[in-house]
């Protein structure tokens, strides 16, 4: 696996990050359009893997504050389910995140993925809340 980061919006890694988020939560949850492109597309950083050059997994990244990115729009396209892909991001982001000098990672986790995210090391910090019509829970990790 290949990770590729950006911040550029023309970029083909932000298009290629698009693309994974368009048919992971648009066409198989159901999330609308202009509730998945929000206002933070440009303050945030988008990591994609590729596998054999294709992209696969994606997530982004908006800083909080100086110790601390949110976990956002984590996606891994459903062919490439159960290989450990989403695991694997989530420790290059790991990587990322400490070599950016962040002390933690917040997220906030699809009910359906909280246990991926506890197998991590991240742990519940919020009650339960409605974000597009699916139950979540807000996640933290520290990193040091």
């Amino acid at each position: 696996m290949n990770y590729s980061w950006s911040t550029n919006l023309d970029s083909s890694i932000y298009k290629d990050s698009l693309s994974i988020r368009n048919k992971v939560f648009v066409e198989e949850q159901q999330v609308p359009q202009e509730m998945e492109v929000d206002e933070f597309e440009d303050l945030t950083t988008y990591v994609v893997g590729y596998l054999d050059a294709i992209p696969v997994v994606t997530a982004r990244l908006l800083p909080t504050n100086q110790r601390t990115y949110k976990v956002q729009r984590v996606a891994v396209l459903k062919d490439y389910r159960d290989r450990q892909i989403g695991k694997k991001i989530m420790l290059e982001i790991e990587r990322f995140a400490i070599e950016h000098n962040r002390t933690s990672l917040i997220l906030g986790a699809q009910d359906q993925a909280i246990g991926f995210y506890f197998s991590l090391g991240y742990l519940i910090n919020s009650d339960g809340y409605l974000d597009a019509g699916m139950p979540h829970h807000d996640m933290i990790k520290a990193l040091v």
